[in-house]
């Protein structure tokens, strides 16, 4: 491999090899880890603003964010606010262990650390948690909350589950069965080993690009033969709809009045 080197003025952000080539942190915690150090301090951190500012879902983010904090490049403090109330800290460690935060001293401005918490004005006092919302329901969620049955990798949040609903009830209104959505979703998935790090995007790709096309509209029906009778004038077998049924000959023997009984 050969660096297309390139010396940075401005707008970069030093990133030490520990945390580039952390051995033991997962690309997506290594490149999370990267996002929160390129932040000014006092730069909203939490899990939802991550999930607007990267494709990663919210899930898959906050497993990110614990691997950090296992590893000691991101501390989550606890801060009294006073009247009961209480903030949650987050101070980003350039490289853990070198330099120390005292608990209730104000973050140090040094190059080490950079304290990533919301500003004072922003800090909310401590709630009850909201109640958890429903979670998606019909067929369509039911069959997306099943496919982690099927393979681990695939597991949705509620939320992937009400945004690819509507795409699968798509497949289900063209008479598609539920079972054959599952294996088309589910069928020649990376080998085991390999981990599907969006598995929402990429069941909304195979959604869209494997959909089947509706059934052609069936052709009429001809319409039914007329039944086999007697011809009334040489007895001949004839089919007819008329009460005086008549062979072509005897038609045209009897001219117009014939054809007219026909």
């Amino acid at each position: 491999m050969i660096h297309a080197r390139h010396r940075h003025r401005d707008r970069f952000t030093v990133v030490g090899n520990h945390l580039a080539q952390h051995p033991a942190l997962s690309g997506l915690a290594i490149g999370v880890g990267v996002r929160i150090q390129s932040l000014p301090d006092g730069a909203d951190v939490s899990v939802k603003r991550l999930a607007l500012l990267l494709p990663e879902g919210e899930i898959s983010i906050r497993r990110a964010l614990n691997e950090l904090v296992a590893a000691g490049y991101l501390e989550r403090r606890r801060v009294a606010l006073g009247g009961g109330r209480y903030a949650t800290r987050l101070v980003w460690y350039d490289k853990p262990g070198a330099v120390s935060v005292p608990e209730a001293a104000p973050v140090p401005e040094v190059a080490a650390v950079s304290e990533v918490a919301a500003a004072p004005a922003a800090v909310q006092p401590e709630t009850p948690p909201p109640s958890p919302a429903a979670p998606p329901s019909g067929p369509a969620a039911a069959i997306l909350a099943r496919l982690r049955a099927v393979d681990s990798r695939l597991v949705l949040s509620c939320r992937d589950v009400e945004r690819l609903a509507p795409a699968v009830d798509g497949w289900l209104a063209l008479g598609i069965e539920g079972a054959q959505v599952t294996r088309t979703l589910t069928s020649a998935l990376p080998p085991a080993h390999v981990p599907v790090h969006h598995p929402a995007r990429f069941l909304a790709y195979r959604l869209a690009t494997q959909m089947p096309p509706p059934l052609p509209a069936e052709a009429p029906s001809p319409p039914p033969l007329a039944p086999l009778v007697s011809c009334d004038g040489c007895e001949r077998a004839v089919r007819s709809h008329g009460p005086d049924p008549l062979c072509a000959d005897c038609r045209a023997a009897r001219g117009p009045e014939g054809r007219a009984a026909a």
